[in-house]
């Protein structure tokens, strides 16, 4: 790469983020068919699978699923790009509806009003609740989770999620090019390791997709480090589901479920 600024111009090697298609297949009873395809950053890729299956309402616990592993080829080589879900026999799914996500995008794939107004009918409020989050482990969160991104510190190019306990504790954090991947990655990995999440942090802003992932998960708060969305806070508070925004430099703002965090000072959205 060329660098210009001030001083000039000059040549330096520079880390820049990997940007790939992913298909994922769906396995049940005998039955294939394909979930939907994404651009994301290659790297947990089984969790990616399993957390998008959450979302789209078609796994609901760890006894869903029943395995997930990279396609291979013919020889047996694996196919990098393709994952396979398979779901328990006794797993109650519709395969219908799949394929939303139609072409690969690093972007969230809700498009029509048509398809918002479906997964709003299909969103439930959340079944996992903490009673109480101190606001100051809120607030300090999104600083934790900057600590293990890694990637982004070489790149500079890639969004964060974490899982977090009600007291702080990161269970999972996890960086793509996508935010929606990021946050699916994290959902996988704790629905598959059986980790019950009381927070979900995401590092930019908080829209409709992340509240409704999160609530498909089960996972009662979200902490965005930059602004909600109207829709956002229509589904957090259709769900009972807390949300904090412009969580940074020790200072958070609730547009919804104020009743589970726990500090006088934070300042609540009307």
């Amino acid at each position: 790469m060329v660098r210009v600024g001030e001083s000039g111009r000059g040549s330096r090697a520079d880390s820049v983020v990997v940007e790939e298609p992913l298909t994922i297949h769906l396995e049940h009873a005998g039955t294939r068919a394909v979930l939907g395809s994404t651009m994301r950053t290659p790297g947990d890729d089984l969790e990616l699978a399993v957390g998008l299956a959450v979302g789209e309402g078609i796994v609901r616990d760890r006894s869903t699923v029943a395995g997930v592993r990279h396609c291979t080829r013919s020889g047996g080589a694996p196919m990098d790009n393709e994952v396979t879900l398979t779901l328990a026999s006794d797993a109650r799914v519709d395969l219908t509806g799949l394929g939303r996500v139609r072409r690969p995008t690093s972007a969230c794939g809700i498009c029509g009003r048509d398809e918002i107004d479906d997964l709003l009918a299909r969103v439930r409020p959340v079944a996992h609740d903490v009673r109480r989050v101190d606001a100051a482990v809120l607030a300090a969160l999104p600083d934790r989770m900057a600590a293990r991104q890694s990637l982004f510190r070489r790149t500079g190019g890639l969004h964060a999620a974490a899982g977090a306990s009600a007291v702080g504790e990161l269970l999972s954090v996890r960086e793509d090019v996508g935010r929606h991947n990021a946050v699916d990655k994290v959902v996988g990995d704790t629905l598959l390791r059986d980790v019950t999440v009381d927070v979900l942090v995401v590092s930019g802003r908080a829209g409709f997709e992340i509240v409704q992932k999160a609530a498909m998960a089960g996972i009662p708060v979200v902490a965005a480090v930059s602004a909600p969305t109207s829709l956002a806070v229509q589904v957090a508070r259709a769900c009972d589901l807390t949300l904090a925004a412009f969580v940074r430099d020790g200072q958070l703002t609730l547009y919804a479920g104020e009743h589970r965090v726990s500090d006088g000072r934070t300042a609540a959205a009307r």
